[in-house]
């Protein structure tokens, strides 16, 4: 696809509404094993998540020369650490004498050298063999040799990404130009956690992934939503960049009969229900639907004015107000949630100053029925308030106890509900709607690394 776009979020205008795809290409029919097979997830390991780039962190996690963290996973454990020369690496988190673990905890902070507890084998924060216990019991050997064994690392939008294949493909390569050029005016990797959860759930890693690629849903788990956001044939749109993919439905609320442009600000001026960061914005909104009330107080749009243009206007003029440079976004990017797909596991939704971030991970058990899920919001503040501001990583250790905002917890409660049904052996293949046609294409990009024709 090509975007033929001035600004990012002109890719809309150039892509195929639903009912224009041609659904002849796309299988909309999937096994059901592919959720609770243990073979079926065995096969995953093997040929998805030990071969591709997967999310390990953000970068700001790793702020100083000497600050490392753990990413495991299944049973793979390795460091990610950054240099004394500032760069990033990861490493298997293995002794190379006896294989013995280096680094016990999640995080940590070296002061120049990893030493393995054991025969105090030490390597400096690049891997490099530097020093062992007693040379003279050692014998001759090649440090040179003996360094710790370096597995591919590389950052994008903030986030810190590792290939468990010493032989992958660049990071860039394997986003693509599209997908960089695209997110690049966010600036995500200036944005600041301010959620940051993660907990097992009872379903499959791919369960999460399907849940939060289509907008079906919407009209049974978040009936809310509708106000803002109604699956349409025609004003939604998709594209897909190799592995990747995007969707947008556009933000309005929902005009009803005899609705009128007071309707319209009082739907909006109650976002902050559903949209929490809307709150900020309203200040500079009020007083821009003002500007078109006459002197009794009735308010009259021209032609070209709604409440959706007075509400990007106002975040436009709110952000640039607090220091965000939001030139490159189009002015539907200041409305609007783009919901961004980066294969194999990291769904996000995305506009102007702020994103939402899942990502489902299998369980370290290997049972396809359980999955870890990991969710973080991310708000564009000014640099002088985002220690204030910066959550830290909850582990929920009891399921359950942790409160997501509503929308999110209603998709909390609905995933285990489906997977219970999965597990039932009669129940061999799932019928998906058109409007569903990224999880189908997800799954078929599923599909073609496990018959090995894809590699990251």
């Amino acid at each position: 696809m090509t975007t033929q776009a001035v600004k990012s979020g002109q890719w809309v205008e150039h892509t195929k509404a639903w009912d224009e795809l041609d659904f002849s290409t796309i299988n909309m029919r999937i096994s059901t094993d592919r959720f609770t097979s243990r073979e079926y997830a065995g096969r995953e390991r093997e040929l998805i998540w030990s071969r591709v780039w997967q999310v390990a962190g953000r970068v700001d996690e790793l702020p100083a020369n000497g600050d490392w963290k753990e990413y495991r996973i299944f049973d793979q454990s390795y460091v990610v650490v950054r240099g004394n020369d500032g760069k990033i690496r990861g490493f298997v988190n293995a002794c190379r004498h006896r294989g013995n673990v280096l680094c016990r905890d999640k995080k940590g902070h070296s002061n120049g050298r990893f030493t393995c507890p054991y025969h105090l084998w030490s390597y400096g924060l690049d891997g490099r063999l530097v020093g062992v216990a007693r040379p003279d019991l050692v014998g001759p050997i090649d440090k040179s040799e003996l360094g710790l064994l370096e597995v591919p690392v590389d950052t994008f939008a903030g986030f810190i990404f590792l290939n468990p294949d010493p032989a992958a493909k660049p990071l860039a390569e394997f986003l693509g130009k599209e997908v960089i050029e695209l997110l690049a005016p966010y600036k995500l990797d200036e944005m600041t956690p301010v959620m940051d959860v993660r907990e097992p759930l009872e379903c499959n890693w791919k369960v999460v992934m399907d849940a939060f690629s289509e907008a079906y849903h919407i009209v049974g788990v978040h009936p809310q939503l509708l106000a803002v956001i109604v699956p349409d044939v025609v004003k939604n749109r998709n594209a897909w960049f190799g592995d990747h993919a995007l969707a947008c439905a556009p933000f309005e609320v929902k005009m009803e009969k005899g609705f009128g442009p007071e309707d319209e600000v009082k739907g909006i001026m109650a976002l902050p229900a559903t949209f929490p960061g809307v709150a900020e914005v309203l200040p500079i909104f009020g007083k821009l639907v003002d500007a078109f009330r006459d002197a009794n107080g009735a308010l009259n749009f021209p032609a070209g004015v709604s409440g959706r243009t007075l509400l990007q206007q106002a975040t436009r003029e709110t952000l640039t107000l607090k220091g965000l440079d939001v030139s490159g976004l189009s002015d539907a990017q200041m409305s609007d949630n783009q919901g961004w797909f980066l294969f194999p596991n990291f769904m996000m939704t995305i506009r102007a100053g702020e994103a939402h971030v899942i990502m489902s991970v299998p369980h370290p058990d290997g049972d396809p029925n359980r999955c870890i899920w990991h969710v973080a919001s991310y708000m564009w503040l000014p640099p002088e308030v985002r220690e204030q501001y910066r959550a830290q990583l909850i582990d929920v250790e009891v399921p359950g106890s942790y409160q997501y905002f509503e929308a999110l917890q209603q998709d909390y409660e609905q995933m285990p509900r489906q997977q219970l049904g999965l597990r039932n052996h009669t129940l061999r293949y799932l019928h998906l709607a058109q409007e569903e046609v990224n999880v189908a294409r997800f799954h078929m990009v599923v599909d073609r690394y496990l018959e090995g024709g894809a590699k990251s």
